[in-house]
């Protein structure tokens, strides 16, 4: 379920998508752990303890990830309480301060459309999904801001993750955002 999400959000077949940092009570640099799994793609998991859906790990194959590829994402989670019908994401992509996609999704409709191994409802435990997703080769040259916030029926919060992804060309050395 949570591939589905970012993957329709992880370009998302042709989106890609970032979004504002959740206002939170407590101050950012506790509410955020950067992860830096690739130089050229990063994740942050920003969601709290309370959460619906502990993040675990996101891996990518090929990394970094190459336009007009297959991207094979697969995530690593913790489900802590069921999820039903009605849960949702609000996914952005953004280059710069451009907004390029601003969307809701369906997580369980998204789960059914991609025929995925765990559909709703989805009872509490640890899920290792992996997902294939073919990328546009039209990939603009540019470095995409890619933000999800997922919800339970009731408005909880389920998941928060934020990623980067550079597709300007690489010219050896280090990478800076």
């Amino acid at each position: 379920m949570l591939p589905q999400l970012l993957l329709s959000a992880f370009l998302g077949a042709q989106a890609v998508a970032g979004y504002a940092v959740l206002i939170q009570n407590t101050p950012l640099a506790e509410a955020v752990t950067p992860v830096a799994p690739g130089e050229r793609w990063t994740y942050e998991d920003c969601g709290t303890p309370d959460d619906l859906i502990e993040l675990q790990d996101i891996t990518i194959s090929p990394d970094p990830p190459k336009p007009g590829q297959d991207l094979e994402v697969t995530v690593k989670g913790r489900v802590k309480e069921r999820l039903e019908e009605g849960t949702y994401a609000d996914v952005l992509v953004k280059i710069g301060i451009i907004k390029l996609l601003q969307k809701r999704f369906d997580v369980c409709e998204e789960a059914r459309n991609a025929n995925a191994t765990i559909q709703c409802p989805v009872e509490p435990g640890d899920y290792t999904l992996v997902q294939t997703v073919a990328l546009p080769k039209e990939i603009p040259p540019a470095k995409f801001s890619i933000a999800v916030r997922a919800y339970g029926p009731e408005d909880e919060d389920a998941a928060c993750v934020n990623l980067k992804v550079d597709f300007t060309p690489h010219r050896g050395g280090l990478h800076l955002w």
